[in-house]
């Protein structure tokens, strides 16, 4: 028996608003605080600390989905009132001119968006016959969502087809360095939150149960690395993370300056459809490359991805191609390491294997990432608002990143050997 198609069309449509939102502002803000903070005194600095909001509540949401949404109240009205609240606080960040006061408002938005994240999978899980099956054709429309944000803020796509449903609301042409998709998501955040208390119902699950930090962030798992391959694998998750942070928080502005101007967030959105292709051939690689190769050839993929940025910043081609890779750079590493984790740890300690995976990649790597790519912006000089100003830095911007991940790749090569089986059965596992 599987889900039945209502229950499929609404916690797909859930999906789609919730990175809908996310990727509605986040892959434009960048280019929106290189404008509204112009002349600002450490503006590289500015755009990291505010891309790592993100991370630090990332590294606290666990705790939050722990005690409250686990424990007291149903997902999907902890959901709900999450992006009610998140909608009020998107709408002040679009008005805020202090760059102190931004990262701050985005600090406690994503301290209410995060935890959703966790909640999302949650409500679905405890909604479908089938999850093997069923989560999967779900998920994809949180993909299709960011890409559609995409195409929706940069008002076409691809540059092939125009999209000018903000023009035609606001007159505004070149929307990414405006408010506007902080206003956008914030009214759509809202809908999604009234929305959200019509969702199936998702009680509890640890209802009674004695909540355990280390348990919620997954530190319990630490004894896995008493392992030598596990502990070399969970190292260098947290370090190829922080060079990874480099392209969330700068790519946009990097290509906009250099080649697509107004519509580089519709070229950003060629990153999440490559991600569902090499989603679909990801069992096919497992099964003839394996574990090793796999995160090898994903590290790999950023290593070369930043040297095409550094190297070839005026080829519109490179640059497509440098965004193209991240189906490689994150279903290789990131989607293979999440199945590797989850055959390497007892099943009894999944659950907390993978959250200490996502505390030391999106959590404490990218968070150090994101403030290392500030003050490598500043010490520098960046100037990463116009194309003379990428054309000065993006070579001595962009190798750090690239010689990092490389750096991390050499490592990984010459210190992780995997058993055969293990390989075996996270291909099995895709």
């Amino acid at each position: 028996m599987g889900t039945n198609q209502s229950t499929y069309i609404r916690l797909s449509l859930m999906m789609f608003l919730q990175f809908f939102i996310w990727g509605g502002f986040f892959v434009t803000m960048g280019a929106y605080l290189l404008e509204v903070f112009r002349g600002e005194e450490g503006l590289n600095s500015i755009i990291g600390q505010a891309y790592a909001t993100h991370n630090w509540a990332g590294l606290l949401a666990p705790l939050f989905v722990g005690l409250i949404a686990d424990r007291y109240f149903n997902a999907e009205r902890v959901n709900a009132v999450c992006h009610i609240l998140g909608a009020g606080l998107l709408w002040y960040a679009a008005t805020v001119t202090e760059p102190g006061t931004f990262i701050w408002v985005m600090f406690f938005y994503f301290m209410l968006y995060m935890p959703t994240l966790a909640l999302v999978n949650a409500i679905s899980f405890a909604n479908i016959d089938n999850p093997d099956n069923d989560f999967p054709k779900i998920r994809v429309w949180g993909t299709i969502g960011w890409i559609v944000a995409g195409f929706v803020v940069a008002q076409t796509v691809l540059g092939f087809i125009n999209v000018p449903i903000i023009a035609m609301l606001t007159g505004v042409e070149n929307a990414q360095v405006t408010a506007i998709p902080l206003q956008m998501c914030a009214i759509i955040s809202l809908i999604y939150g009234i929305y959200s208390f019509t969702l199936p119902a998702a009680p509890p699950q640890a209802k009674g149960k004695k909540f355990s930090v280390g348990e919620a962030l997954g530190l319990d798992a630490i004894k896995l690395m008493g392992d030598r391959n596990f502990g070399i694998f969970a190292l260098c998750s947290f370090l190829i993370s922080i060079p990874l942070a480099f392209y969330y928080a700068r790519t946009n502005d990097f290509i906009a300056a250099m080649a697509f101007g107004e519509a580089s967030a519709s070229f950003m959105a060629i990153g999440q459809m490559s991600e569902v292709l090499f989603m679909l051939l990801l069992p096919f690689f497992l099964i003839r490359l394996g574990v090793k190769w796999m995160l090898l050839i994903g590290m790999l993929a950023w290593t070369l991805r930043y040297f095409v940025f550094a190297a070839f910043p005026e080829s519109a081609a490179l640059l497509i191609f440098g965004i193209a890779l991240h189906g490689v750079c994150y279903d290789f590493f990131f989607v293979t390491g999440q199945l590797y984790v989850d055959k390497k740890a007892p099943k009894a300690m999944r659950s907390s294997a993978q959250g200490l995976f996502a505390l030391l990649t999106y959590g404490a790597g990218m968070l150090i990432g994101n403030y290392v790519l500030g003050w490598w912006g500043d010490n520098i000089g960046l100037d990463g608002s116009s194309m003379a100003g990428w054309l000065d830095g993006a070579f001595t911007f962009w190798i750090m990143p690239a010689l990092l991940a490389l750096a991390v790749a050499v490592l990984f090569f010459f210190t992780f050997w995997e058993k055969r089986e293990i390989d075996e059965e996270t291909a099995k596992a895709a």
